[in-house]
C-alpha cells in the first residue's frame, strides 16, 4: 500500500525526479559557509525553536532507514519482483546497521545532548527521507534486480569485499571516535556533580580530545563516516548513482561544520593546543 501514490514508494519517473533534485542538496547546505551559527552540538544556543536533543535526534534520523525499509518491502511487488539478489539485501542491511546505531543507539548512550534547532531538524528530515527514497528505490526496483544485471555492471565479489572492508572500518572508527567524545562528557558530568555538591558555581567546560584518531585530527568521526559511505558506494558499484550522491551530499554537509569547528577549537584553546592536528582530511586540511 502506497503512503503517497507514485511518491512513497516512488514511480520510476518520480524516483528519477527526486534523484535529480537530490544531487543539488549541497547548494541547500552551502549557507553554512556564510554563517557561524549551527543549531546543534557545542554551537547550540538557547531558542524558543529548539527541540530537546534526544527527541530531535531520533525523530530526524529514524526516517532514513525506515523509509528505505518501507520502499524495499513494497516497491518490488509493484514491479513483479518476487525476490531480490543477495547484493541488494546486504546493501540494505548495511544501511540499517549504520542507522540503527546512529538513529537509535547513539542518542540513548549519549551522556547528554544539546538542544537542536527546528531548522536543523527539518533539514535533517529532508536529507533522510530523500536519501532513503533514492537508495531504497534503487535497491528495490530501479537498480540491478537480477544476478545478470549485476554482472552487466562489471560488478565483482572482490569489489564488493573491498567495499565491505571500507564500510566496517569506517563504522568501527566512527563508533570509537564517538565513544571518546562520550567519555569526555561523562568526565564533565562527574566534575559538574562534584562542584554542585560543594555548592560551587558550575560553568560549562570543554577540552580537546586526544585519544585514538583524535591524536591526528579534530574530526575523525566525520572523516571515517565518509570512509564508511565510500565503502558503501564501492560495494554497490560506480553505477549506483544514489550511493554516490549520498557520499557527495554527506561531504558537502559536514565539511563546512568541520571547518567552522576547527576555527572554534583554535579560538577556544589556542593554536598550541591543536598544533599538529589536521581538522578533517589527513594530510590535506
Amino acid at each position: 500500500m502506497a503512503i503517497i501514490q507514485d511518491w512513497l514508494p516512488a514511480s520510476q519517473e518520480n524516483y528519477e525526479r527526486i534523484l535529480f533534485w537530490w544531487k543539488f542538496y549541497p547548494l541547500l547546505c552551502s549557507f553554512q559557509w556564510f554563517v557561524s551559527w549551527y543549531g546543534m552540538g557545542k554551537t547550540s544556543v538557547q531558542s524558543k525553536f529548539n527541540i530537546p536533543g534526544r527527541i530531535a535526534w531520533v525523530t530526524m534520523e529514524v526516517p532514513g532507514f525506515t523509509t528505505l525499509l518501507y520502499v524495499m518491502s513494497t516497491l518490488p511487488a509493484q514491479h513483479g519482483i518476487t525476490d531480490l539478489p543477495w547484493q541488494n539485501k546486504v546493501l540494505a542491511g548495511l544501511f540499517v546497521i549504520h542507522y540503527t546505531y546512529r538513529a537509535v543507539i547513539f542518542p540513548i548512550i549519549q551522556p547528554s545532548m544539546s538542544p537542536i534547532h527546528v531548522l536543523v531538524w527539518a533539514m535533517a528530515i529532508v536529507f533522510q527521507v530523500s536519501n532513503g527514497t533514492c537508495l531504497g528505490s534503487w535497491l528495490a526496483a530501479y537498480g540491478p534486480t537480477t544476478q545478470q544485471e549485476w554482472k552487466s555492471q562489471n560488478w565483482s565479489v572482490l569489489q564488493f569485499s573491498v567495499g565491505l572492508v571500507l564500510f566496517y572500518v569506517g563504522l568501527a572508527a566512527n563508533y570509537f571516535s564517538d565513544e571518546e567524545l562520550r567519555e569526555i562528557r561523562r568526565g564533565e558530568l562527574r566534575r559538574q556533580a562534584k562542584l554542585k555538591q560543594q555548592g560551587k558555581t558550575v560553568d560549562k567546560h570543554y577540552e580537546v580530545p586526544q585519544n585514538g584518531l583524535f591524536k591526528y585530527m579534530l574530526y575523525p568521526h566525520y572523516f571515517m563516516e565518509w570512509v564508511e559511505w565510500l565503502g558503501y558506494w564501492v560495494a554497490a558499484g560506480v553505477a549506483c548513482t544514489p550511493a554516490r550522491t549520498f557520499l557527495i551530499n554527506e561531504f558537502f554537509a559536514m565539511l563546512p561544520r568541520a571547518v567552522s569547528g576547527g576555527k572554534w577549537y583554535k579560538q577556544k584553546f589556542g593554536e598550541d593546543k591543536i598544533k599538529g592536528k589536521y581538522v578533517i582530511i589527513p594530510g590535506v586540511y
